[in-house]
C-alpha cells in the first residue's frame, strides 16, 4: 500500500498557491529577433511582460518532446501530455511513444482485440471468418504525433493484408492544426498511394475537417459527432470520385478555407457510397489521444446512448487504438494499454488534507481534471475537490478570441478570496484555441485579454495572501508562421503571404513565481533543464510539503 502521508517542513507554508495556465503561450526561440508571428510578442501585455523580466522567480521550462514522455525532441507537446506531466511530477511514456512501441515489437497483434477482431490466417477473428465483414479505420489522417500518426495506420493496414482481410476502408479526418493547414492533399496521396499498392479492395470512404465532424471533446458540440455519424456510419453527404477531389473542391468554393475546417464528404463507387460501416464490421479508431476521441466511442458502443439519433443503428465491434477514459471503460475495447499513472499531486494533497480548486471553461476542463489526475474522470475525494466548468461558446475561437476568460477569472477570484482552498488551478483556453485557428490577428487580442486577467489575478492574489505561478503547458501562439529551419525567417506561399502555422510548437514556456512567498525561494540547481514534469514537487515546496522521493525534484528551494 502507498504511504500517501508527506513530511511537512514548515507547516507555516499552507497556501493559498495559486497556479495558472496559460494553454499554448510559449516563449519563442527563433533565429529571428525580427519573427513577425509571435502574438505574445505583438500583444500589449504589460503585466506579463514585466512578470518576464522581474518577477522574483522567471525562467523557462521545456513542454515538448522528452521531457513531457514523447518519442523524441522533435515531437511537439500538447494539452494533454503536458497536463499528465504537470500533474504526475514524473515523465511517463506517452501515446505515441506507447503505440510505436506495441506495433514495433508486434504486441498490439497478439493482444487479445485484435486477434479476437482480425486474427490470423490460423487463428481468423472477426474479420477472417465472415469475409463479407468490412475492416474500418477512423482517424486523423496526419504525422502530427498528437492525436494519431498515419504510420501506425499503414502498420494496421499493412497487418489487415498480410491476414488476408478482404474489405478495408479508410475514414479519414483531415488536420491542418497539428500539421500545417492545408497539407491534407500530403497524406491522402500517401494514403492513397499505399492503398493501391494493396490488391485488394481498400480504399478511403469517408472523411473531413477534424473540427467540423466525429472529433468533438469534453461533449462540447455533439453536432460534430452526429455528422461524423451521418458520413462514416451512412454514407449521407456530399459525395465525390475521390478524396483529394473533395478536398480540391472545397478549397476552390471555400477560398482560405484550412483542412481542419473542410466539411464532410462520402467517396462513391458506381453512384452509391463506397464504404459506409454496416452490421457486423470491424471499425478500429486509430487515435491514440483520449480526449476527441471518447464521444465517437460513446456513439458506437454506449447501449442506452441518447445524444443523437443513430440513423442507422448498426452494431458494429469497435476498437480504439487506447483505453481513452479508464474510468468509464471507454472504449471496451481497444489494442494498447494507456500509460498507468498513479500517485498524483491532487491524490497526495487530499491525502495530507489539502483543499483543492480547478476551473476552466468546457475546451479544457478536462485537462485540469482528467488529464491532471492522471486519465482519471473521478475525484479523489469529493469533499477536497471542487471543480467548476464554464461553458465554452460553440464558434470558431477567431471570432471571440476572448473566449470564456474573463468569466473563469471572475470565478476563480470568488473561490481565491473564500479563503477556503489552498490550492487552486486554472487553465485558460485562448493561447492555444485562438492560436490553432491561424488568426494572428485574434491571438493577440487573445494575449490582450490574458494579460488583463492575470493582472486581477495577481491583484486578488495579494489582497488574500497568495503565491502566484504562472506557466503554460506547450507553446502555440507564439509562433504562426512556418519557420525555415536553417534562416529562422518566417515562410511564404506563392502569392507572398505568410504560411499560417497551427500546430503547437518546441518553444519552451514560461515559468513565473510572484505574490506572497515568492521571496522565500530561489531557483533550484540541482532541478538542472526543467520541464513540466517539474512542477508538482515546486507545488509541494510551496505549500510546506516534501515531495515524494520518486518525484522530479522541485524547481525551487527554499531560501536559508
Amino acid at each position: 500500500m502507498v504511504d500517501f502521508q508527506l513530511e511537512r517542513f514548515d507547516p507555516s507554508l499552507n497556501g493559498p498557491v495559486l497556479l495558472i495556465i496559460l494553454d499554448g503561450v510559449g516563449i519563442y526561440r527563433g533565429a529571428n529577433e525580427n519573427y513577425p508571428g509571435n502574438a505574445f510578442d505583438l500583444a500589449n501585455t504589460p503585466v506579463l511582460e514585466k512578470l518576464i523580466s522581474s518577477a522574483p522567480i522567471s525562467t523557462t521550462l521545456k513542454a515538448h518532446g522528452k521531457a513531457v514522455g514523447m518519442p523524441s525532441d522533435d515531437d511537439m507537446g500538447n494539452s494533454e501530455v503536458g497536463h499528465n506531466a504537470m500533474g504526475a511530477g514524473r515523465i511517463f511514456d506517452q501515446g505515441a511513444k506507447l503505440v510505436s512501441r506495441a506495433i514495433e515489437s508486434g504486441y498490439i497483434f497478439n493482444d487479445d482485440t485484435w486477434k479476437k477482431f482480425i486474427g490470423t490466417k490460423n487463428s481468423p477473428g472477426f474479420a477472417l471468418q465472415n469475409h463479407q465483414r468490412s475492416v474500418h479505420f477512423i482517424g486523423l489522417l496526419s504525422d502530427g504525433n498528437v492525436h494519431s500518426n498515419i504510420e501506425h495506420l499503414f502498420a494496421l493496414i499493412k497487418k489487415c493484408h498480410e491476414e488476408g482481410v478482404k474489405n478495408l476502408f479508410v475514414h479519414t479526418l483531415l488536420d491542418g492544426r497539428d500539421v500545417p493547414e492545408t497539407s491534407a492533399l500530403i497524406y491522402i496521396e500517401k494514403l492513397e498511394a499505399f492503398l493501391s499498392s494493396i490488391d485488394r479492395d481498400y480504399a478511403i470512404a469517408s472523411g473531413g475537417g477534424r473540427m467540423s465532424i466525429t472529433m468533438d471533446r469534453y461533449e462540447a458540440d455533439w453536432d460534430m459527432v452526429e455528422r461524423g455519424w451521418k458520413t462514416h456510419v451512412a454514407g449521407s453527404g456530399r459525395m465525390f470520385h475521390s478524396a483529394k477531389e473533395a478536398v480540391e473542391t472545397y478549397r476552390e468554393e471555400n477560398p482560405g478555407i484550412i483542412d481542419q475546417n473542410l466539411p464532410a464528404f462520402v467517396i462513391e463507387k458506381n453512384g452509391v457510397p463506397a464504404g459506409p460501416i454496416q452490421n457486423d464490421d470491424i471499425v478500429i479508431f486509430y487515435n491514440f489521444r483520449g480526449d476527441r476521441s471518447i464521444e465517437i466511442s460513446k456513439a458506437f458502443t454506449d447501449k442506452n446512448f441518447a445524444k443523437f439519433k443513430r440513423e442507422p443503428d448498426v452494431k458494429v465491434n469497435y476498437a480504439g487504438m487506447m483505453e481513452y477514459d479508464g474510468d468509464h471503460k471507454i472504449p471496451p475495447e481497444y489494442l494498447v494499454n494507456p500509460p498507468s499513472i498513479k500517485k498524483t499531486i491532487s491524490e497526495y494533497l487530499v491525502k495530507n488534507q489539502i483543499k483543492q480548486y480547478a476551473i476552466s471553461e468546457t475546451q479544457k476542463f478536462g485537462h485540469v481534471t482528467y488529464f491532471w489526475n492522471g486519465n482519471n474522470s473521478e475525484k479523489f475525494d469529493e469533499t477536497l475537490e471542487t471543480w467548476k466548468e464554464i461553458p465554452s461558446d460553440r464558434i470558431s475561437f477567431d471570432l471571440k478570441p476572448e473566449m470564456k476568460a474573463r468569466e473563469v477569472t471572475d470565478e476563480l477570484i470568488r473561490a481565491l478570496e473564500s479563503g477556503e482552498y489552498h490550492f487552486l488551478r486554472v487553465n485558460f483556453a485562448n493561447g492555444d484555441m485562438v492560436g490553432h485557428t491561424g488568426s494572428l490577428k485574434a491571438s493577440v487580442k487573445a494575449m490582450e485579454v490574458l494579460d488583463e486577467c492575470v493582472d486581477k489575478l495577481i491583484q486578488s492574489s495579494e489582497k488574500c495572501g497568495a503565491t502566484v505561478i504562472i506557466t503554460a503547458d506547450h507553446g502555440n501562439c507564439d509562433q504562426m508562421y512556418e519557420v525555415d529551419k536553417k534562416t529562422g525567417e518566417a515562410l511564404k506561399n506563392e502569392d507572398g503571404r505568410f504560411l499560417v502555422k497551427t500546430s503547437h510548437t518546441l518553444n519552451p514556456v514560461p515559468f513565473l513565481i510572484t505574490g506572497k512567498l515568492s521571496h522565500s525561494f530561489s531557483l533550484n540547481p540541482e532541478a538542472e533543464d526543467p520541464g513540466l514534469g517539474n512542477l508538482a514537487s515546486t507545488i509541494l515546496n510551496l505549500l510546506g510539503f516534501t515531495p515524494p522521493s520518486d518525484y522530479l525534484p522541485s524547481i525551487i528551494k527554499k531560501n536559508n
